[in-house]
């Protein structure tokens, strides 16, 4: 170093010194190849895929790629979207997981015909939603991009028969490889029929079989009949028996993987659950959480490939929400979850329904009465509770009874 006037002059910190390796620095997405430059905007969240045509010319051609779409393939797992269920709605708004915001999506144009605008999500698997009209056909969409197919009509006997669950499975995003299960038929007497998009028909229906060595040691209730006065609705309520939950649920079940086995689960009419076992062709009832003649809300989940039960009971003045889990050696539910009494608190004696679903360790409740209009979401590791804020469109805060779950995928094909 050397002195000027007594003191050691010291490099300035402003001047930029030659590093070794300092061309990284100036490096650029421009120089990457093309099969590179999918695989770094394939680790984007979906949300910037909607701003990949203003970026640039090669942006853009990358986003309509197949290429591209392969390359979002491999990304093993998103975050999910919430897709919620507004039946007056001409456009689709989710909930973000990830950005923890609200969406805005254009809804599909063959959703938006005469025929089908009164079309209501009623499953979700992979990175597709499921849709039903009035009249009992089903659409299948990819809410990303928009697109959207009809299946083939379901066998016109079967709108004869009560329609209990449908459930769905996505087994390729990028192959367009998924199921539709529909369960129908009256209790005890079940059958099931699926859709396969891979040969793109309706298999043959299939009878279940009440399972013999039921592990839960129940019979199903002698009393669900015509004459019945009363019985526990899936809304939650004890109710008179002309009463049906909301259409955005009324179909709800789940569908988990176990040793496998296929398994979809759904509420009966008198509120327990039915577990039908897809592979073995049979199923089985579990026992109440509660007694029937008490009045609570009741919704079944899949968190983790388990099929979980989320619960609004009222006791002592105050009301309660809890997820339970059902041990299948004790044969008995155990809490896993509870919300905090001082969030809770809020919906006693509201007449609250809930209707949830479940996207990994999380849970997403939609809480509606006349009085009001909520959404929380559930940490089943950490029992966090944190509630969602609004949604608004034009200044005016929206109201959603249900949602769905799915992963954002622009490579799902329908």
């Amino acid at each position: 170093m050397a002195k000027a006037n007594g003191c050691i002059s010291r490099p300035s910190r402003k001047r930029k010194l030659p590093q070794e390796g300092n061309d990284l620095l100036n490096f650029t997405l421009d120089e990457l190849s093309d099969d590179l430059l999918e695989r770094v905007l394939s680790w984007l969240p979906t949300s910037t895929f909607f701003r990949f045509n203003s970026v640039c010319k090669r942006w853009k051609s990358v986003a309509a790629s197949e290429s591209f779409k392969l390359a979002c393939s491999r990304i093993p797992s998103r975050e999910p979207w919430f897709f919620m269920v507004d039946p007056n709605l001409n456009q689709s708004v989710v909930f973000d997981s990830a950005e923890r915001s609200w969406k805005k999506l254009s809804h599909p144009p063959l959703l938006s015909q005469n025929c089908n605008c009164n079309s209501i999500p009623v499953a979700a698997a992979g990175g597709l939603v499921c849709f039903r009209n009035m009249s009992g056909d089903y659409f299948v969409c990819n809410p990303v991009t928009g697109s959207c197919r009809e299946l083939p009509p379901v066998n016109p006997d079967s709108h004869h028969r009560s329609l209990h669950a449908i459930a769905m499975n996505a087994y390729s995003n990028y192959h367009g490889s998924y199921k539709l299960f529909l369960v129908s038929g009256d209790l005890p007497k079940l059958s099931y029929k699926v859709y396969n998009s891979s040969a793109d028909c309706w298999e043959e229906e299939i009878m279940l079989r009440r399972k013999t060595d039921d592990c839960t040691g129940f019979e199903f209730d002698s009393n669900d009949d015509d004459d019945a006065v009363y019985f526990l609705s899936k809304a939650g309520n004890v109710v008179a028996t002309n009463m049906q939950r909301s259409p955005s649920k009324q179909f709800s079940s789940v569908i988990t993987h176990k040793d496998g086995e296929e398994i979809v689960y759904f509420l009966s009419s008198s509120g327990t659950v039915v577990a039908c076992n897809l592979t073995q062709k049979h199923f089985s009832e579990y026992p109440r959480l509660l007694p029937v003649f008490l009045e609570y809300s009741i919704d079944v989940v899949e968190c983790k490939g388990e099929m979980l039960v989320v619960m609004l009971s009222e006791f002592f003045e105050s009301a309660s929400i809890r997820v339970w889990r059902f041990d299948e050696k004790t044969k008995t539910w155990n809490q896993i979850a509870g919300m905090p009494p001082s969030m809770s608190h809020e919906f006693y004696g509201k007449k609250v329904d809930i209707n949830c679903l479940g996207a990994g360790n999380q849970i997403f409740i939609c809480l509606s009465s006349a009085e009001l209009c909520s959404y929380v979401r559930c940490d089943i590791v950490t029992n966090e509770w944190v509630e969602v804020p609004k949604c608004c469109l034009n200044g005016e805060a929206m109201e959603f009874m249900s949602a769905f779950s799915f992963e954002p995928r622009i490579e799902a094909s329908v």
